[in-house]
């Protein structure tokens, strides 16, 4: 189990960095956020403050092009250091390798994205959600990683109920040893507006090529998923990161935008790629 009670948000090193690059003071600073001069002082005291205050702060900050998040992510990764992102609806007080739910993606983990915006997108339509950010080291641990392939989407769309009927095949019972032995599983990306993609394909509704060069369309990145203790251990979290209502809003848009994207790709890729397999075949004849 992993500690994350006393992660904070940085408020206090944000306030700092856009009084210092505004070539502000606590007085303006005051007047532009509407926070008292009082609570500021707080914060660069403390570190800690109220909701209302964050939001203040965090929502001036965005309005006059403080991208912060997304720059403190290009930071991290300068280090050339793997660093990945959870988004949560609520805060977490603490994580494990266990206790998911049953119909993630890859089963029982601790999942993570690659990128700080596709995370956002996961958690921005909540009114409480924030992200976390970590670093990972997976020198020692046994990685299973997939590419946007039929394998890929064969372990989602069994993890996810559409496979219960080949339980018992061959081909899927191979797969899951290889999922099960892993301490760490890197995949693409699957949001729910792949999942009526791949419901598709699983009922035998669309072949194989319709279905993969649908879901390319998404460019959501890698997810990584925990699945061992082992692996939880090589995990450091960096920090908490607020997400003000205009970002959330941007986000919003840009789901938006893609689940267009997606729907036509579709539309034109059943017209484009007429020949493929479908489920049936695949799962008697192997892939």
């Amino acid at each position: 189990m992993y500690d994350l009670k006393r992660v904070n948000y940085q408020i206090k090193e944000d306030l700092e960095s856009i009084i210092y690059s505004e070539k502000s003071d606590i007085e303006t600073c005051s007047k532009e956020t509407g926070v008292s001069k009082a609570t500021i002082h707080e914060i660069l005291k403390t570190n800690v403050t109220t909701k209302p205050v964050y939001e203040k702060i965090y929502s001036y900050a965005y309005k006059i092009g403080y991208r912060l998040n997304i720059v403190k992510e290009e930071f991290l990764k300068e280090s050339g250091k793997t660093i990945l992102f959870h988004g949560s609806k609520n805060g977490l007080d603490y994580i494990n390798a266990h206790g998911s739910r049953i119909n993630c993606d890859f089963g029982d983990g601790f999942y993570l994205g690659e990128t700080y915006s596709s995370t956002v997108s996961f958690v921005c339509e909540n009114e409480n959600s924030c992200v976390y950010s970590f670093e990972i080291d997976l020198n020692g641990l046994k990685v299973l990683k997939y590419n946007c392939s039929l394998e890929w989407m064969l372990a989602i769309c069994y993890f996810r109920g559409f496979l219960k009927r080949f339980k018992a095949n061959e081909m899927i019972i191979e797969m899951l040893k290889k999922i099960n032995d892993a301490d760490v599983i890197i995949a693409p990306i699957a949001d729910n507006r792949m999942f009526y993609i791949m419901s598709l394909f699983a009922n035998g509704d669309i072949n194989d090529n319709v279905a993969l060069h649908s879901l390319s369309a998404s460019n959501l990145g890698n997810q990584f998923v925990i699945k061992t203790d082992k692996a939880l251990e090589k995990l450091k979290v960096i920090e908490r990161y607020y997400i003000c209502k205009e970002e959330k809003q941007y986000y919003i848009e840009q789901l938006n935008q893609r689940t267009d994207m997606i729907e036509t790709k579709l539309k034109l890729a059943k017209r484009e790629y007429k020949d493929g397999a479908y489920i049936e075949e695949i799962l008697n004849e192997g892939i």
